[in-house]
């Protein structure tokens, strides 16, 4: 038998035809390959706008959320501070037993009427406003009541109680007895046809803790509520047209819709059953803050996001229809989806007829690209990180669990490393377990909350006190790096300490004016350092910012500055002052702003001091500035200056103890003075120690200081 011949004409036809069918076996798997990659691909993007409307519906829902809990709790906060009011629980127990028109009831009658101006629990009566013997009835008002659901006295003309509202009067004493202390009545429809709340908290007997057994009556608040709760479900800047805010609660096995539904239907006039298939408001009173694609009231299919409220049995469901929030971005994926199907084709076709010819060729120029763009990707790097080191402040990148995967020039000189080194290393071996606990705590809240949070922070080391700013910046997932968080971190010692000397200067400058006048007036030397803590004291009970808090407190201390200009004999004299000598005293006080107009405050002192006379009903001197014109620091000056100059004796009087001053202020509250700022004052006295720390001015129970 002869052999093959390797001259055979057939075996390079053969081999040739090997390659074409690996070739066309090669392309058919990259084919394959990458119809399901674009196939998955588009399923990614479809998941991608799904999770930006689940984010984007969420913000909106936790808004209207948070917007609809303040204003519940706002409603409680009124009430609460009117049952905690001193003078109604005084007077609450000077009451006559038999009910009769007294005093004390005048006077809480009055001030429930204040109260209800002030936080809206009024609203006109309904019926014929006639000169005759008519029935009006009443739609909203404010009452106490007595343990036992009697009233006590109210503002004028209150809704009946029969209904809802008798039901949740009589339901009063069992939820007070459970330990409740604040009760709500939820949502319907009022005596008059008006969609109502109410709102109701105990009051208890003076100088005793919050237990049932001493509760000595209940406010009770009522009033109509749509036109100031169903605004709050309205985003701000929304612009989808089949996006809607509603109120849901469940009922049995319904689900009622508490608030005006887009296709007409009025408050509390819709309800569905919670077996309703696909019912999105179902799905929201089941779940809770959740999200799903449902179907709404209409049938019609929606995004859905829901949150349940603490402070009602409700929940919230921000919704919008599926076409108008998905519509658009399947569109787009459907054209997307044709192109790249139509480019795979293509380049199939392409590739199969420039394979056999051009394989090499093309291998050699992918290279040679890939090589210019690793080139210019290095080039970029190195850019970066030139730019990255020119910055003086250290910079770095920390990974979830607080090691370094960056870190610039200035880091790793101020952490005594090299750049290289730092990488890969903790927090704690970088910064030490101080430096590092602070500045974890801070990356933590930047991550937990996506934004960006600062602090300020003074550390000791052997070459004394240093003070750093941090900035966190959380930072998602690259292809090069894990999600983490950039560090910037600053030294501001020096800021800051030029600061504080600065500070210093000033408080040294304002101490030897006090002190220049307190030895011409040695009567009142004490007067305008009493001020100024209680001046500080109350910004730091309203929480105010430390440029406030420090002006409120220098203008309690220059209060009496303007005293130089004013003849000493005036200032000591023993008798009685004629009216010019008078008109002395005050236009010297009154010069103490313009004395001091010149040096540079952080604050507005000079301008706090000009406004310390001026009063909260605009019959104040100089100017007569309206309420919300009066600066902040100046109503507090004018407080702390009242209760200084109440509890100091007088030649003409003795000392008044605090308790009396208070009733003084409070007497002038909306008058004289602005009422946060007294409350401020009564809750530093009452319940932050201000007795004991002013001891040695505030005259005591039962004594009276000559």
């Amino acid at each position: 038998m002869s052999g093959i011949s390797t001259n055979n004409p057939r075996f390079p036809q053969l081999g040739v035809n090997r390659r074409l069918a690996l070739g066309g076996l090669a392309l058919a798997a990259a084919l394959a390959i990458s119809l399901v990659l674009v196939f998955r691909f588009v399923a990614a993007e479809q998941e991608r706008d799904l999770l930006a409307w689940q984010v984007r519906l969420g913000i909106v829902a936790d808004s209207r959320a948070a917007a609809v809990e303040d204003w519940l709790a706002g409603q409680f906060d009124e009430l609460e501070a009117l049952a905690a009011n001193p003078a109604l629980r005084v007077y609450l127990g000077e009451l006559a037993p038999d009910g009769s028109d007294t005093a004390e009831a005048g006077y809480l009658r009055n001030l429930l009427t204040v109260a209800a101006d002030r936080a809206g629990f009024t609203a006109p009566p309904v019926g014929p406003e006639v000169p005759a013997n008519v029935t009006r009835t009443g739609t909203a008002g404010l009452l106490l009541l007595d343990p036992q659901g009697r009233v006590l006295v109210g503002t004028r003309t209150p809704p009946p109680f029969e209904g809802a509202l008798g039901r949740f009067v009589e339901s009063l004493p069992a939820r007070w007895q459970r330990g409740e202390t604040r009760a709500l009545l939820d949502l319907h429809y009022g005596a008059a046809g008006r969609l109502t709340l109410g709102f109701a908290v105990p009051v208890y007997a003076v100088q005793t803790d919050a237990a049932a057994q001493n509760q000595v009556a209940v406010v009770l608040g009522v009033k109509p509520v749509e036109a100031a709760l169903m605004p709050l479900l309205r985003q701000p800047g929304a612009v989808e047209a089949t996006a809607e805010t509603i109120l849901v609660r469940r009922q049995g096995e319904l689900v009622e819709y508490l608030t005006p539904l887009a296709d007409g239907a009025a408050p509390l006039e819709r309800r569905l059953a919670l077996s309703t298939p696909g019912l999105a408001a179902a799905f929201a009173v089941s779940h809770g803050d959740g999200f799903a694609i449902k179907r709404d009231y209409s049938g019609e299919p929606v995004l859905a996001t829901a949150r349940h409220l603490a402070a009602a049995p409700w929940t919230l469901v921000h919704k919008i229809d599926r076409s108008e929030a998905l519509g658009p971005g399947e569109a787009r994926l459907r054209r997307l989806l044709a192109i790249l199907l139509l480019a795979i084709a293509l380049a199939a076709v392409a590739i199969g007829a420039a394979w056999y010819k051009g394989a090499s060729r093309r291998a050699a120029a992918a290279a040679r690209r890939f090589e210019e763009m690793a080139a210019r990707f290095e080039q970029q790097r190195d850019f970066l990180r030139l730019l990255s080191d020119s910055q003086p402040n250290a910079n770095a990148i920390i990974d979830l669990h607080g090691h370094y995967r960056f870190a610039n020039a200035a880091a790793a000189r101020r952490a005594g490393m090299d750049g290289r080194d730092i990488i890969g290393k903790s927090l704690v071996s970088v910064l030490g377990p101080e430096r590092a606990k602070r500045y974890a705590e801070l990356n933590r809240e930047a991550r937990e909350a996506s934004r960006t949070v600062a602090g300020l922070h003074r550390f000791a080391d052997a070459d004394g006190v240093s003070i750093l700013q941090s900035v966190h910046v959380p930072m998602a997932e690259t292809a090069e790096l894990p999600a983490g968080v950039l560090l910037v971190e600053e030294d501001v010692t020096a800021a800051v300490g030029e600061r504080e000397h600065r500070l210093r200067i000033e408080r040294q400058l304002v101490e030897t004016l006090v002190s220049l006048v307190d030895r011409r007036d040695p009567h009142a030397a004490d007067h305008s350092s009493r001020v100024a803590r209680i001046a500080r004291a109350i910004a730091e009970e309203m929480d105010l910012d430390e440029r406030a808090t420090d002006t409120a407190e220098f203008a309690g201390r220059l209060l009496n500055v303007g005293k130089i200009l004013v003849p000493v004999e005036l200032l000591t004299k023993a008798g009685e002052l004629s009216d010019g000598e008078i008109r002395t005293v005050r236009d010297g006080l009154q010069a103490s702003a313009e004395l001091i107009d010149g040096i540079e405050f952080d604050g507005p002192v000079a301008e706090t001091l000009r406004q310390c006379r001026e009063r909260w009903d605009g019959s104040g001197v100089p100017r007569g500035l309206a309420a919300e014109e009066i600066l902040l620091p100046a109503r507090i000056v004018a407080v702390a200056n009242a209760i200084v100059a109440i509890v100091s004796p007088r030649a003409y009087r003795p000392a008044a103890e605090a308790d009396a001053a208070i009733e003084c202020l409070l007497a002038d509250v909306g008058k004289a003075f602005d009422r946060a700022v007294v409350a401020a004052l009564v809750n530093r006295l009452d319940n932050h120690g201000g007795r004991a720390e002013w001891a040695e001015f505030l005259a005591p129970p039962g004594r009276k200081t000559a």
